[in-house]
C-alpha cells in the first residue's frame, strides 16, 4: 500500500469525495489510475485551484461532477490555503500570503472554519 497519494483535483467536497477525471459533455482519453491510487493510499492530498475558470468554486458541499473515490480525501492545497476535511465543512488549516478570511469564505462553495 501506498502511505500518501497526492493528485490533482477537479472538486473535492467537505466529506472527502473526489471527482477527478471527467467533466461531463468534455472529450476525455480515459480515467487513468487515480481510483486505484486512493484506494490503496493511508492518506489522499489533493492540489488544485480553489475555483474554475467561470468562478465556481472547486471546494463544495457535496459534488456535482461525477465521483472518482468516496470520503478519501483529507487535505486540499489551493492558491488561497491548506484544507482540512471536516465532514460537513472545510478547516483552514493555513492561508496563503495576502489571503483573509473573508476571501476563502466567498470562494468556497461549503462551510470552513478557521
Amino acid at each position: 500500500h501506498v502511505d500518501l497519494a497526492i493528485l490533482g483535483g477537479l472538486e473535492v467536497a467537505c466529506n472527502g469525495d473526489l471527482a477527478n477525471w471527467t467533466v461531463p459533455g468534455k472529450m476525455i482519453t480515459g480515467m487513468g489510475g487515480a481510483m486505484d491510487l486512493v484506494a490503496g493510499a493511508r492518506r489522499v492530498v489533493v492540489l488544485q485551484s480553489h475555483a474554475a475558470k467561470d468562478g465556481k468554486s472547486k471546494l463544495v458541499s457535496t459534488l456535482t461532477l461525477p465521483p472518482t473515490a468516496l470520503g478519501c480525501v483529507a487535505r486540499v492545497i489551493t492558491e488561497l490555503g491548506v484544507f482540512d476535511v471536516g465532514g460537513d465543512h472545510f478547516r483552514c488549516v493555513e492561508r496563503a500570503p495576502g489571503i483573509d478570511d473573508a476571501q476563502i469564505a466567498r470562494s468556497t462553495g461549503a462551510p470552513v472554519r478557521f
